[in-house]
């Protein structure tokens, strides 16, 4: 028993960390009314927090990488607390923002060493195991968000949404600190500082463009520019990584069809899933649901992928990867797919079928693509791993909130059809990639990791959506 005491502590941190990025969606018109904020301060207050995450994703692994991924952990703990803390005394727009974007770094920082942890921790049948339960805890904390953010918004007020913060931060860093000691050997290399620099430019440049482009148009001059300098970024990123002694990622890797089909495969399962913020905002606005009643009718999404997470992590260990990568994309997109039929007229009910599906199709991706890409890199580069899979999650988020937002947009009048329909397609090409080029089983797996290990190396909320225009 005590060997599942870090597995806890990991768990408790990721579900914090995940239940924060969707538990706001339902406050920001409350916080708006209070602080007088203004709709672009709002979005901002959210879109901070995505913007942070994704330039700290890559940068947080390779630190997990170098001084530990248990005391990064800790330190994530406690920049997070602190910063939610701030975000529920903050007196204004102003300093919301600045204390969400304090978040993120926390947040980064959480997202990556839990997997590093993980993978440092537990082995074979026991890593499936983990991985199932972890991916049932931190499914659970994003997909009970909103209906725990009405319920705390319309009883106690949108500033419990951040307290409720601390006091979990807090048992979570005792626990931490007394069950995580001595299980991460730290790797020292020489920061690669002018990868870092690359790719934040290049992720900070492609979040902020897809931020705007709701706004300003996907031709205007603004986001035109952004995206020509994030290519040229992602250019001079590639470069200096080829080049370094000790790079921040080492992107020969991608050169293997199984590691990119996982990082693929990642991208599509986020993208997809981003479907739901519309399906929520069409529950509140189209059906007139309010937000409790309305994170209830996501509950069979959120309960189908918790069993099936349990589940399947329990046996994950001896089956393919490319069929549970496959089956899951798949039925993710069938469950889309069943959604997308009713179209506007339908009833709430109608939907949970399809939101059943997606739930089994996200509960099989959960620890598999975590037992995947840890399949590809040998242990002591779990912070790269880990940073490279959430990276890959957070640009399929902000990818799938900004393309589905003007799907959604022009077809308001049909609810979110448009949306589920783009979002079963993804679900559909994913598992055609996971079963052409997806990693073929615990033989092939073993057979990565210690190609990874002769390779030179060193070592899943997105922009907030706008309601249609009437």
């Amino acid at each position: 028993m005590r060997k599942w005491w870090p597995l806890a502590a990991v768990c408790s941190g990721s579900f914090v960390f995940l239940l924060d990025t969707t538990v706001l969606s339902v406050a920001l018109p409350r916080i708006g009314g209070d602080l007088a904020a203004p709709l672009p301060a709002l979005e901002w207050v959210a879109n901070v927090y995505t913007l942070v995450l994704a330039v700290l994703m890559l940068p947080m692994g390779s630190l997990s990488d170098r001084f530990g991924a248990r005391g990064l952990y800790v330190s994530g703990l406690t920049v997070f607390g602190l910063a939610s803390l701030g975000c529920a005394l903050a007196p204004g727009a102003g300093t919301l923002i600045a204390s969400r974007g304090v978040q993120g770094v926390g947040g980064a920082a959480l997202a990556v060493s839990t997997f590093a942890l993980i993978g440092s921790v537990y082995r074979g049948p026991d890593m499936g195991r983990a991985m199932g339960v972890f991916g049932a805890v931190t499914g659970l904390g994003a997909a009970t968000g909103p209906m725990l953010g009405g319920v705390l918004t319309e009883w106690l007020g949108w500033r419990s949404v951040f307290f409720l913060n601390v006091p979990l931060v807090a048992v979570t860093i005792v626990l931490a600190v007394r069950v995580l000691d001595g299980h991460r050997q730290a790797v020292r290399t020489l920061a690669d500082l002018p990868g870092m620099a690359a790719f934040a430019l290049c992720a900070g440049s492609l979040t902020y463009a897809f931020t705007v482009a709701g706004e300003e148009g996907w031709t205007s001059p603004e986001v035109l520019g952004l995206l020509c300098l994030a290519a040229v970024a992602l250019a001079a990123f590639v470069r200096t990584e080829l080049g370094s002694a000790a790079p921040l990622l080492d992107v020969r890797l991608f050169a293997r069809p199984a590691f990119c089909a996982v990082m693929l495969c990642t991208l599509a399962s986020t993208a997809a899933f981003a479907a739901l913020v519309y399906t929520s905002l069409w529950l509140q606005s189209g059906r007139e649901l309010g937000p409790v009643r309305a994170g209830l009718a996501l509950m069979p999404l959120a309960l189908a992928s918790f069993v099936t997470s349990l589940v399947s992590g329990r046996r994950l260990h001896g089956a393919s990867p490319r069929a549970v990568l496959g089956t899951g994309l798949g039925l993710s997109g069938i469950g889309c797919a069943l959604q997308a039929m009713p179209g506007g007229h339908s009833s709430v009910g109608s939907l949970a079928v399809g939101l059943a599906v997606t739930g089994v199709g996200v509960g099989l991706l959960g620890p598999a693509l975590g037992a995947a890409v840890f399949a590809a890199l040998p242990p002591e580069r779990g912070g790269v791993a880990a940073g490279a899979m959430t990276t890959f999650r957070q640009l399929g988020q902000t990818l799938g909130v900004a393309v589905f937002g003007v799907l959604f947009q022009q077809g308001a009048t049909a609810g979110p059809a448009r949306v589920l329909a783009a979002a079963a397609g993804v679900g559909v090409v994913g598992a055609v990639l996971a079963f052409v080029w997806g990693p073929k089983g615990r033989a092939r797996s073993e057979t990565v990791r210690r190609s990874a290990a002769l390779t030179p190396s060193p070592t899943r909320s997105g922009p907030t959506p706008r309601p249609p225009r009437r």
